[in-house]
């Protein structure tokens, strides 16, 4: 039997989100062999620069995607928020997991309760850094790079008075006792994709090992979220967020749109979660007319 190569980031939670799709391969067919094979990207390399500056998200999957291409590895695993909104053809999305916990979290450094305003707010996300000035007028903010656990060690060290990152990634770390904070979806609207896992593969390979990790929901939640997010052309860069819900047949679709001006303006579109694609496009076509 031919053995599923798994293609991975080596962060340690990158790791953990690629073991929790073997998993799901090891429950359809217990017997199927599957290796995973761990590699630095270009985005976990150059930590001194924000993504804006270096290429965008595009860097997370660079090299992944040429290992897919060239058969080093079958099948990637991402967090669908790092995946840039053009997918080369040739590499489709063929599976989402269950979506997590979507919401940003604050963490403090351990042993404190209180917010140190004299200090920054660790946070590269200029999503969240306008989302964020709205909460706290009173905060300065600053870029922060590189994985969950150096994030962790540099605001532990006191570089800074806060992290905000996506709640999913610490308790998938098993560090959900440093969360401080939740904030919900109306506080901080969540960046597309934020705690769906996607897994990529090659065009003509057949995945039915992945039936068990796939979730409709995340599907057409994320189906919508980027259509918003690609028809705003929305990059690394563009201060957008989206995020989706279904209940039964009904998807309802939430987006953020921001002026030059740097203004924020949310709104939301409701309909058949068969038109996801399509709900998405039309909420960013309605904020864009309305508010550019």
């Amino acid at each position: 039997m031919k053995t599923i190569r798994v293609g991975s980031r080596e962060s340690r939670l990158a790791v953990i989100q690629s073991q929790m799709a073997i998993d799901a391969i090891h429950r359809y067919d217990p017997s199927i062999p599957v290796e995973l094979v761990t590699m630095k990207t270009t985005g976990d390399i150059i930590l001194d620069r924000t993504l804006d500056k270096i290429g965008g998200k595009g860097l997370f999957v660079k090299e992944l995607d040429a290992a897919l291409l060239d058969g080093r590895v079958d099948i990637t695993v991402h967090s669908s928020k790092d995946l840039p909104m053009e997918i080369d053809p040739r590499l489709p999305l063929a599976a989402f997991s269950r979506r997590a916990d979507p919401r940003d979290v604050l963490v403090l450094p351990e042993g404190v309760s209180e917010i140190d305003f004299s200090k920054p707010i660790g946070c590269s996300s200029l999503r969240r850094q306008l989302q964020l000035k709205k909460l706290f007028p009173q905060a300065s903010l600053a870029p922060i790079r590189g994985n969950v656990l150096t994030r962790l060690q540099k605001l532990d060290r006191g570089e800074y008075s806060a992290l905000v990152l996506a709640g999913a990634g610490l308790i998938r770390l098993g560090l959900e006792n440093r969360i401080s904070r939740y904030f919900s979806t109306e506080e901080i609207l969540p960046a597309a994709g934020q705690a769906i896992l996607a897994v990529q593969t090659r065009q003509d390979m057949e995945t039915p090992w992945l039936s068990l990790f796939e979730d409709a929901d995340a599907r057409d939640c994320l189906t919508a979220e980027r259509a918003y997010v690609r028809t705003l052309d929305g990059g690394c860069s563009s201060p957008v967020a989206a995020y989706a819900t279904v209940s039964q047949d009904t998807l309802t679709l939430k987006g953020m749109y921001v002026t030059g001006e740097q203004q924020l303006y949310f709104e939301t579109v409701t309909g058949p979660r068969s038109q996801a694609d399509a709900l998405g496009s039309e909420l960013a076509l309605n904020m864009r007319r309305k508010y550019l």
